[in-house]
């Protein structure tokens, strides 16, 4: 985990200017990782992906869950498809088929069966 700690903003500045970050702590929450290379950057990466493309995590749509295992159920099916049948640009494979889990692409039929 990152921590950062920002200061007020000064008088002035305006309302969405963002505010200096005073000090930065990187605090292991699980495991032994070397704190030089603790980073957020994948997670942040993984969350606006998931904001993206699934229509559940945008405000007032017809998509929005109004009970937990719906929203864990369209989770599950989105993590499904999305190292099983999705193609990524930077790999050219699934990210199953690159971690060894899967032999070929999976279709949604597939994936649903």
């Amino acid at each position: 985990m990152h921590i950062k700690v920002y200061g007020a903003n000064q008088d002035g500045e305006r309302r969405y200017s963002p505010a200096e970050v005073i000090s930065s702590e990187k605090v292991p929450v699980m495991g032994n990782p070397e704190k030089k290379r603790i980073c957020t950057s994948h997670i942040e990466r993984q969350n606006l992906t998931i904001r993206m493309q699934m229509r559940r995590m945008t405000r007032l749509t017809n998509a929005f869950s109004k009970k937990w295992d719906n929203l864990w159920s369209a989770y599950c099916l989105w993590f499904a498809y999305y190292n099983f049948c999705r193609v990524h640009q930077t790999l050219r494979v699934t990210p199953a088929m690159e971690a060894g889990l899967a032999t070929r692409i999976w279709k949604v039929a597939d994936l649903l069966a």
